[in-house]
């Protein structure tokens, strides 16, 4: 297929004729398209540049086998991020012989008293930065990706909650804890 009318499908119909096809030029379009976006969440989640290479490689490698269970019900990259992020949760936690936690379920009733309440947006971006790395090192993973879609990505509520596959309440929950767990820890360096 020609390199022009490849760059002329859209990333959906590109999916859907690798899956058809298996074919890996197809696939290597869809890599370029990617590999950036991947990669950049990553990076987020290693230690290092070529940590995050290896993730990137990894999840590509995964992805080609995994593509057909696309359906095409959302974007390609909200799946892809989703791909993505839970490849490298996983990675994280195999990694750091964690036990997977349970998600609790968060119901609409949220108290209005909530100590979480009182950590605004300001107080994150008050932080210095070189400790604030530090305390993304200690919090868990998904805590730190939450934070990371919401203020590296500037990803709304409903597209986070697309991502995790959660409610509304849920989402505005384990953000408003993850910002309180940094600025604990954060205050406690």
């Amino acid at each position: 297929m020609k390199t022009l009318v490849l760059k002329r499908l859209s990333d959906e119909e590109l999916v859907f004729k690798i899956a058809a096809t298996n074919n890996s030029d197809l696939f290597a379009e869809l890599y370029d398209r990617f590999s950036n976006v991947v990669f950049n969440k990553c990076y987020g989640f290693s230690k290092s540049r070529e940590e995050a290479e290896d993730l990137t490689h990894d999840v590509f490698v995964r992805l080609f086998v995994k593509l057909r269970t696309f359906k095409g019900n959302s974007k390609f990259s909200t799946w892809l991020y989703s791909f993505t992020y839970n490849f490298c949760v996983n990675y994280v936690q195999r990694n750091n012989y964690k036990k997977k936690e349970k998600v609790t379920v968060v119901t609409d009733q949220i108290k209005e008293n909530d100590a979480f309440d009182e950590v605004n947006d300001a107080s994150l971006f008050e932080l210095k930065s070189e400790k604030l790395a530090k305390v993304l090192t200690l919090i868990d993973p998904a805590e730190k990706m939450i934070l990371l879609m919401k203020y590296q990505d500037d990803m709304s509520i409903k597209e986070i909650m697309e991502v995790l596959k959660v409610g509304e309440s849920a989402v505005k929950m384990r953000v408003k804890r993850a910002k309180a767990k940094v600025v604990k820890l954060y205050d406690e360096l």
